[in-house]
Order: C-alpha cells, then sequence, then structure tokens
C-alpha cells in the first residue's frame, strides 16, 4: 500500500502543486512531502499552499513524523529527507544547483519507503528529480510525471521521462485524481 507521495515542482510549481492538492480529500490516506524549489528567503509556500485544498499544509520542522492526510513541505533553502516514519533536515551543499533538491527527497524516500511510495514531477526548468524518479522505480515504488506539453515548463517533467521512460503520463488535472486512486481514503 502507497503511504507516501513526493511531489517535486520548480518553474509553475505554486499553480501545478495547488492543483494537484486541490484534488485530495481530508480523509486521504497517505503522508504528502513536497520540494518547490525557490528563493533562499521565500516563507509564503506553505500558507499559499494550506489555502488550495482540504489538506493541512506546513513547513516541514527536523524529525516531524509523516502522518496521512497532512503535507509537509521544504523549507527555503533546506533538504527535505524521508527518514524512516519521519522527515529530517538538511543544509547540506546544492544537489544539481538546488537546494531543496528533488532528487535528495526522492532518493531518500525510495530508500526509507520502498514500494510504498509514489513520486510526482511536476513542471519545471531542469533535469532535478530525474535520478530520483528513477531511484523511486528501481525500489519497487510508482513514478508518475506530468505531462510535458501541459507544463508550464516541460524541461523537468521531460528530463524525469527521458530517465524513466516506465513513468506514467498523466496531464496536470489528472495527477490529483490519480493519487486518489492510488492511495485511496483512509478507512
Amino acid at each position: 500500500m502507497i503511504d507516501l507521495v513526493a511531489i517535486g515542482a520548480s518553474w509553475g510549481g505554486l499553480r501545478a502543486i495547488s492543483t494537484v492538492l486541490r484534488a485530495l480529500p481530508s480523509t486521504f490516506a497517505a503522508a504528502v512531502v513536497v520540494v518547490q524549489h525557490r528563493a533562499a528567503t521565500d516563507s509564503m509556500l506553505a500558507p499559499l499552499l494550506d489555502r488550495a485544498g482540504a489538506l493541512p499544509v506546513r513547513d516541514a520542522d527536523d524529525k516531524d513524523p509523516l502522518r496521512a492526510g497532512e503535507v509537509l513541505v521544504a523549507p527555503a533553502d533546506y533538504h527535505l529527507l524521508v527518514d524512516g516514519d519521519a522527515v529530517a533536515l538538511s543544509v547540506d551543499a546544492p544537489v544539481r544547483f538546488s537546494r531543496p533538491s528533488i532528487d535528495v527527497l526522492f532518493e531518500t524516500a525510495a530508500q526509507a519507503r520502498g514500494d510504498r511510495v509514489v513520486a510526482v514531477v511536476l513542471t519545471g526548468s531542469n533535469a532535478d528529480g530525474a535520478a530520483g524518479l528513477m531511484t523511486v522505480r528501481r525500489h519497487g515504488g510508482i513514478a508518475l510525471v506530468q505531462e510535458p506539453a501541459d507544463a508550464e515548463r516541460p524541461e523537468m517533467p521531460s528530463a524525469a521521462l527521458r530517465a524513466c521512460p516506465g513513468a506514467q503520463v498523466r496531464p496536470l488535472a489528472a495527477i490529483g485524481p490519480e493519487l486518489v486512486r492510488i492511495c485511496g481514503p483512509t478507512a
């Protein structure tokens, strides 16, 4: 059973992530973690996403537990890692010029949760997330990518599909409903 959804986005991500979260019910059966590339001083992402849908959204704190029906966002200028049933924050060097790094999130999620993860690559203008998405697939998880033609910036979804050609591809409006289908509501 999938119990963790890891979402990565860059350019155009606020709209894309909001669209996905809007489709998730308050009874969503998985924890959600989000990495969005943004300025080191940007502290508004979580409050803006919190207004998007039924799930509570906040910036992650180090050692926060992962809970079904809650969304944790990587704070600006911190890597977000999955560490067992919790998250960890890191100020290690940027990966592929990014901190937070989508690859770091996906790779640690795959190592911690194996086949219980679905990783989602949304709009963006670089290749962050592509290697991590393949790691999720190698560990038995599900790879889901926004249709590049549907993305505000297609470079990140395109790079993800080159790295992980077996990934499922959906237009943005279908990603949230697909996550509900995969994860379901809580009983």
